[in-house]
């Protein structure tokens, strides 16, 4: 509503409310004397030096120093703007918050409106969680057990039942004189056109209530148990409840982890909750939509990372796509964004109960950055070898670009591309410059015109960023044989089980025995055989490394390689992986396949 909130109000609010009860309702407290402690909320700590005084109405922080009335501490914990978090502590003391200026009859009025929808499904809300304590929710209660989920997560989400009659919930709500017209504004009741009659929206499903930030039931899903359609139904849009904007589980994740710094976004109620049981209690879902740009500002606003998580099958990767084309705007300097893509034929919720926790989390950890998944799916279906496919690859990859806003990301995408394509990043640049003009765009198919040109002439070169570190070792050798002197002695640093590994041991006992000192005499011993080939082919790929710098390339991949070979343990090749992906070093496709190996191998 309008208007400013009279001090004295605010005032006397605070007179009202204790700080003890508002914290202690968020944060853990012992008595300590006169005072009560506890681990401070904003900052990791051990030990408790987080104080709160019911005299003097005050917390306090000796650790970060962090200090404030309750009005402070629920601004700071539950991210709220000034208003909202006087109108929660209103509430708690059934107060009406006054507005100066506030004449206005219709704003009023929304108000009003607004209070008793939310008023109304809190109403439902309880009467569904005591409907699934009835003996006729049996076959519901059964279900919820076959899911494997504990009273204390169904209590937690707040699940009830809705009973398998056509108006159970509107006698119940009518009872308690709440009209028909109301429940059917707020999506409790369905309409008949043709009659008028109206009945309940939720029949025999497992209810799952939609709650907003603040904890308030905006809305409600259902799961059918028996044969009826649709297996799982929304309520529609209403004055409180807009799909585009609300997300189910990001409540309970809030009050589980208030200090979350990460958000997995699926698909449905039970993959939220289903993960919730296993202890990862970060994941919220969309309802029913694509993730739109409201979901994302409102999860980077309490958190730093986004991870995606679809199916493996293109349905999936058409989500992906569209994901990528919503988050790549607000992708400001900070904030990260991965995609986690799961096995075909399988949802978060089958795949924790068969893998458990620790494995979810490790595919979480090597969910593929924003930047990876990126320049993979532009390179889906392409051949890049040749030149008309390396044109549209790289307008498709420049035009997201383009959608980024200004800061590091961008400039290292940048840097990227053109490390992948050989086209010098200026290029690129004053191409993005042209775009942000207001006669062209980036998304325009113009573009592809005018990356067409570097690409041609440099028609040649393959694109660096597409081979695997032996094969870069190979292709080093295959332009520069002499390069051999600077490999050190024996052949058990060059690892022979990966792709290109035994032929490259091989072109390295051919170069020692001194009888290759070209690359045409090289290709000619392997002349019609299959490593013939390969050899051609990397001769063909144009070396983008300056000569005087391709001897400290080689050195860097035999070192990368005698690094490997040295650790011997699992574990802290685990370790050494997990801190590069943590530190935002992008693990190469291999790498990641490496990772995935080792950590099914240390579960087994």
């Amino acid at each position: 509503m309008a208007g400013q909130i009279p001090q004295r109000f605010i005032d006397d609010l605070m007179a009202r409310v204790d700080v003890v009860e508002v914290v202690g309702e968020r944060v853990p407290l012992k008595k300590a004397g006169r005072n009560f402690s506890g681990l401070c909320p904003f900052h990791q700590e051990k030990t408790p030096s987080f104080t709160v005084s019911a005299d003097k109405q005050f917390y306090h922080c000796f650790g970060c120093g962090a200090h404030g009335t309750a009005l402070g501490f629920l601004m700071e914990y539950d991210k709220l703007r000034f208003p909202e978090a006087v109108e929660q502590l209103a509430s708690r003391l059934g107060l009406e918050v006054p507005r100066e200026g506030a004449d206005d009859p219709k704003a009023q009025a929304r108000e009003r409106k607004r209070q008793e929808g939310v008023n109304l499904l809190e109403v439902s809300a309880s009467y569904y969680r005591e409907r699934l304590k009835m003996p006729e929710a049996t076959t519901a209660r059964d279900y919820l057990a076959g899911r494997g989920l504990s009273s204390e997560i169904q209590q937690s989400f707040g699940i009830g039942y809705a009973p398998d009659t056509w108006d159970a919930l509107k006698r119940h709500l009518v009872e308690r004189g709440i009209g028909e017209a109301v429940q059917v504004e707020y999506g409790l009741l369905v309409q008949r056109e043709d009659t008028g009659r109206t009945y309940d929206r939720f029949r025999d499903r497992v209810m799952f209530p939609i709650r907003d930030i603040k904890g308030r039931t905006i809305a409600f899903g259902g799961r059918v148990l028996g044969d009826a359609k649709p297996k799982y139904l929304n309520s529609p849009e209403t004055p409180v409840f807009h799909k585009g904007r609300e997300l189910y589980g990001l409540f309970e994740a809030r009050q589980a982890d208030h200090r979350m710094e990460r958000v997995v976004i699926v698909e449905g109620y039970m993959d939220v909750v289903a993960l919730a049981q296993f202890g990862i209690r970060n994941a919220v879902a969309t309802l029913g939509t694509a993730t739109s740009e409201d979901h994302l500002s409102r999860l980077f606003r309490l958190v730093s990372e986004v991870v995606f998580c679809f199916d493996g099958d293109k349905a999936g990767r058409q989500a992906a796509r569209r994901a990528l084309e919503t988050v790549l705007p607000l992708m400001i300097d900070g904030r990260q964004a991965r995609f986690l893509f799961l096995p075909e034929g399988e949802d978060p919720d089958t795949l924790v109960r068969r893998e458990g926790t620790q494995a979810f989390h490790d595919r979480i950890t090597c969910a593929s950055p924003l930047s990876e998944f990126l320049f993979e799916q532009a390179a889906t279906g392409r051949d890049l070898e040749r030149v008309e496919d390396r044109e549209r690859y790289a307008s498709q990859v420049l035009a997201a670009i383009a959608r980024l806003p200004e800061g590091v990301l961008k400039s290292l995408m940048l840097s990227e591309l053109s490390r992948r394509t050989g086209v010098d990043q200026t290029r690129f640049e004053a191409l993005l410059a042209r775009a942000d003009s207001p006669a062209a765009s980036a998304r325009d198919a113009s573009l592809t015109a005018e990356v067409a040109a570097p690409l041609r002439g440099e028609a040649s070169r393959g694109l660096a960023g597409s081979l695997s570190l032996v094969a870069r070792v190979l292709q080093l050798l295959v332009h520069e044989p002499g390069l051999v002197s600077r490999l050190p002695e024996g052949e058990d640093w060059c690892p022979q089980e990966e792709p290109d590994g035994r032929l490259c041991r091989e072109v390295i006992r051919l170069l020692r025995a001194g009888r290759y000192r070209s690359a045409q005499v090289l290709l000619a011993h392997f002349h019609g055989t299959e490593e013939g080939e390969r050899l051609a082919v990397l001769a063909r790929r144009e070396l983008l490394i300056p000569r005087r710098a391709r001897g400290a390339e080689l050195d860097g991949l035999v070192a990368h390689f005698v690094q490997h070979q040295r650790r011997r343990s699992p574990r802290e090749e685990i370790d050494v992986l997990l801190a590069r992906e943590k530190a935002g070093d992008r693990l190469s496709r291999d790498e990641k396949q490496r990772l995935m190996v080792l950590l099914t191998e240390l579960r087994d």
